[in-house]
């Protein structure tokens, strides 16, 4: 699961009215480098919600990130790499996301988000 598709995953159901953003527990990733899309940052960047970027990247280590973005951060070319990099070279492989309402934990297997609920949840 690349951390780009962490920015868009909630938790649903009863009782949950944002389930946003999902924390997350890293237990295996891989890191798949790839040429910087600045294009594709510069035009995506302004439609995730930043808080959930800052949860994805301190879930990898990474603090170095405003506190607020700005959109005259796209200016800076090495911002729009290290942006690229978090939200599209990082794989969480193994690991678990976690509603910040419910507690409820859901498992990152092989990759793929695993956010079944069961119908009585819904």
């Amino acid at each position: 699961m690349r951390l780009l598709t962490h920015n868009a995953l909630r938790s649903y159901g009863k009782e949950i009215a944002e389930g946003y953003p999902l924390a997350i527990t890293i237990d295996d990733m891989e890191v798949d480098e790839s040429e910087p899309n600045e294009e594709f940052i510069v035009r995506t960047l302004p439609t995730l919600n930043w808080h959930g970027i800052k949860v994805a990247a301190a879930a990898v280590g990474f603090d170095g990130l405003p506190e607020v973005f700005d959109v005259k951060h796209l200016e800076d070319k090495d911002f729009v790499k290290v942006i690229h990099k978090l939200l599209l070279d990082i794989h969480v492989l193994k690991g678990t996301l976690t509603c910040p309402e419910s507690g409820r934990v859901y498992p990152i297997v092989d990759g793929i988000a695993r956010m079944n609920i069961s119908e009585a949840e819904a």
